[in-house]
């Protein structure tokens, strides 16, 4: 976990992470509460009394909310928004990580409206949303003590590195990758500044059906780092950008892969 916590601020920020149930998410709501946050987080999952994640909140800090959203509803992102503005006094940090795949993988040119529109419609069009809530929500409420706040989404090298077997979610990660440079430049004068990070391969349950293809790669040199990533290295990532350590830079992406976005001959 994080060594140099926020400690500048009056009252702890407020962070809101989707996704924040499992995987990446998870750990990036317990990595952001060591660096001084207040955490809220959502998944489709119902609520659980023995929830390892607001434990792990709690234990390192923070006050935790759970709150069980839909991303690819958008009529539910005033709603969440609202809640936990109230619930923590305020709204600092938003981390866009919830995302899915389709199931399963497939030749481009057989890619089906259902799978697009799903992958699309969670990975793009609702982080795209949501962000504009959370956006609107900061313009109309600012700090006023100088600390800036952040939007980070958790993008993927797929952003940039073609996978026709993947088209649709190579395509929704591309997409998000324009809507954090678009609101960096709308955010930049308005105390927000706004990041993306680019995870490589990571060992999480989106990726376990593909373990033994990837333990094969890696080994054999995919990427220059010869290791899975682990969702811990991104929310240490996660944690520097919200905590301020890059407080000159806005619309940057951080790759968190290993090397593996690195063009080699």
């Amino acid at each position: 976990m994080t060594d140099t916590p926020i400690t500048s601020l009056a009252s702890r920020p407020i962070a809101l992470v989707t996704g924040g149930r499992r995987g990446i998410g998870a750990a990036i709501a317990v990595e952001l509460a060591a660096t001084g946050c207040d955490v809220a987080y959502t998944d489709l999952l119902p609520a659980e009394a023995d929830d390892p994640v607001r434990a792990g909140i709690e234990a390192a800090g923070g006050r935790a909310l759970y709150v069980e959203s839909d991303l690819a509803n958008l009529e539910g992102h005033k709603p969440l928004v609202e809640s936990v503005a109230d619930w923590g006094g305020g709204l600092d940090v938003l981390v866009n990580n919830a995302g899915v795949v389709w199931p399963r993988r497939g030749d481009m040119l057989s890619t089906t409206p259902e799978a697009f529109d799903q992958v699309i419609g969670i990975n793009l069009r609702g982080t795209f949303f949501l962000s504009q809530c959370v956006a609107k929500w900061m313009v109309a409420h600012p700090r006023g003590d100088g600390f800036r706040r952040s939007i980070v989404s958790i993008g993927s090298v797929s952003a940039e590195m073609a996978t026709p077997e993947r088209s649709e979610y190579c395509i929704s990660k591309a997409g998000l990758a324009m809507v954090t440079k678009l609101l960096a430049l709308r955010l930049a004068d308005e105390g927000v500044s706004v990041f993306e990070i680019q995870p490589g391969i990571i060992r999480t349950d989106m990726t376990a059906s593909v373990k033994d293809k990837y333990d094969r790669a890696i080994g054999d040199g995919l990427s220059p780092i010869r290791r899975w990533g682990e969702p811990a290295d991104v929310a240490r990532a996660a944690a520097a950008l919200v905590r301020g350590d890059f407080a000159f830079a806005t619309g940057s992406v951080l790759h968190v892969d290993g090397g593996l976005s690195i063009q080699r001959l």
